[in-house]
């Protein structure tokens, strides 16, 4: 099959990870910003194909995992109404949030629906012209033009019942935050592939160039990230810092233009909140002036409110690459996807639920 078998070869694979081997000379720490990658690493022991010099960290690239605590509990608050069918992605429903999550509201009778687009949430809404539909819209870019173009049909066709509870971010403001930290101990960063299909490569060329750090976007099947890798060591153990893209199959240097134009429509950029990080400046999108009457926060009076993470989840530092999921007292114990403590547990592309999934529970040495 084109495009996949081929980057599942073991021998492709295998040779690799021995050229890569053969041109590390000195410890290296590199991250994959996609959870998506975190779990083709996991999945196919790719970490254990290296050697044991060069380390592979998580970054925060699980939209699940950076939504903030205080979405979560504005969207539970909005599912709990009688008059409100909130609808929202399949992976939310059982992140947690101060006291309860959706899973729990929908067991109680809150009209929570899974939909595996937000077109599916405007079509909902012209069905129930009586009700008010909220769509819960996270994301990074992957998703923003879809969810920008629900906003904007919405406004097209004059729905009155349809409305969005935003938390969208973005990965550049990301990576600048991680260099910053007195903290980090990345050296170069897979790109997230399926970010840079719509926004393409162009605006981390000034990370690479404020940082001095090599980027290399990456694709996520086995011989894709282990390229990448390669990639990245050739840049490192020559010295050198540039932008590479080994994703070229799908990414190009501009991006998708029109994905790009909707979503400068309907959004703008503003500062966002990280669930686990903090604040980020300019990190995030919000809908426009012009589309504020799809926008939950304003239909409903939202209130801003400020809720502290659990204490004992360490999810902030995996998030940033700076603890290992199997390092936290409570992973694969108190903490499970059956009763998660923390969104990286409960997401499909979080990666504390790849460790547990694929046994990975002892701490890399």
């Amino acid at each position: 099959m084109k495009y996949i078998d081929e980057y599942r070869d073991q021998r492709i694979a295998r040779a690799l990870a021995a050229e890569i081997a053969s041109r590390t000379t000195r410890p290296w720490v590199l991250m994959e910003i996609c959870g998506g990658q975190t779990h083709t690493i996991m999945r196919y022991g790719l970490d254990e194909l290296l050697p044991p010099s060069l380390e592979l960290v998580h970054g925060p690239g699980c939209p699940v995992c950076v939504t903030p605590l205080e979405t979560i509990d504005k969207a539970i608050t909005l599912a709990s109404r009688s008059d409100v069918i909130l609808v929202s992605y399949g992976d939310m429903l059982r992140v947690p949030g101060s006291h309860s999550d959706l899973f729990r509201v929908k067991a109680e009778g809150g009209d929570v629906r899974v939909a595996y687009s937000p077109t599916e949430a405007v079509k909902i809404a012209r069905q129930h012209p009586q009700r008010k539909v909220v769509f819960l819209a996270i994301g990074f870019e992957t998703t923003a033009p879809a969810n920008a173009m629900a906003a904007w049909q919405a406004k097209k066709e004059g729905l009155q019942n349809f409305s969005m509870l935003v938390s969208h971010v973005l990965v550049p403001p990301a990576i600048r935050a991680l260099m910053v930290s007195p903290e980090n101990r990345v050296q170069g960063f897979i790109a997230p592939g399926h970010v840079c299909t719509v926004m393409g490569c162009e605006e981390y060329e000034s990370l690479v160039r404020d940082f001095r750090v090599p980027i290399v976007v990456g694709g996520f099947e086995p011989v894709d990230l282990l390229e990448s890798v390669l990639m990245l060591v050739r840049q490192l153990e020559a010295g050198a810092a540039k932008l590479e893209n080994q994703y070229g199959r799908s990414v190009s240097y501009q991006g998708n233009r029109p994905a790009q134009q909707i979503m400068q429509e309907v959004f703008e950029v503003a500062d966002q909140k990280w669930r686990g990080i903090g604040n980020i400046p300019r990190s995030g999108l919000r809908l426009r002036d012009e589309y504020a009457a799809y926008d939950a926060n304003r239909v409903f009076a939202l209130a801003d409110v400020s809720v502290e993470e659990p204490a004992e989840c360490i999810s902030a530092q995996v998030l940033q690459g700076l603890k290992k999921p199997p390092e936290c007292p409570m992973f694969g114990m108190r903490c499970t996807p059956e009763n998660p403590m923390g969104a990286p547990m409960v997401s499909s592309e979080g990666a504390c639920a790849a460790y547990y999934r694929y046994r990975r529970h002892t701490v890399a040495s």
